[in-house]
């Protein structure tokens, strides 16, 4: 895969926004956990894509060492105003289905880690921790849950983390080899 093709993906897959990175100037902060530990988004222990489920932090480190490069993926929604919740959730499910459709569109034994927004939302209960995920090739963990923060990998990737007044991004990324 190169990263012209991993672009030409991004907007077939329907993304608003792409960029490439390289994944040598991600970091991976504890800081960043810590924010799930004290449960800023209340899943903190609460399902595989999230910690400490999703392995520590420098189980996502040596995870993502096996790439050299990423693409940055953006879907921006145009709220009605900044309470405009419906598009916020539909903006979210939207990314995690371009996601979807972006790695079915990847060549077929092209090693890849992606890495999308928030938690795991397929199955509508998560059957952590009392038994494996249903559905491990299908889950993501997020891009916080490695300890990145979104706005750094925006910057490494030349791409806005802000697209203005009553907008909603939500950025999600692929590693590859």
């Amino acid at each position: 895969m190169t990263k012209e093709q991993a672009i030409q993906l991004a907007n077939e897959a329907g993304f608003s926004h792409s960029g490439i990175f390289a994944t040598e100037k991600l970091r991976f902060l504890p800081e960043v956990r810590d924010m799930c530990a004290a449960g800023k988004c209340q899943k903190y222990d609460k399902c595989w894509s999230c910690p400490p489920g999703c392995g520590t932090l420098d189980d996502s480190r040596e995870k993502a060492k096996q790439f050299s490069w990423g693409i940055l993926l953006q879907m921006t929604g145009e709220m009605e105003d900044d309470f405009d919740v419906e598009t916020m959730m539909e903006t979210e499910v939207q990314l995690k289905a371009n996601l979807t459709k972006f790695l079915d569109l990847v060549p077929e034994g092209e090693k890849c880690l992606a890495m999308s927004a928030g938690a795991c939302t397929i199955c509508k209960e998560c059957t952590y921790p009392d038994a494996p995920c249903r559905f491990p090739e299908k889950m993501h963990t997020s891009m916080e849950a490695y300890g990145l923060v979104v706005s750094e990998v925006c910057q490494l990737a030349d791409t806005p983390y802000y697209y203005g007044p009553c907008t909603m991004t939500y950025t999600c990324c692929v590693l590859f080899e």
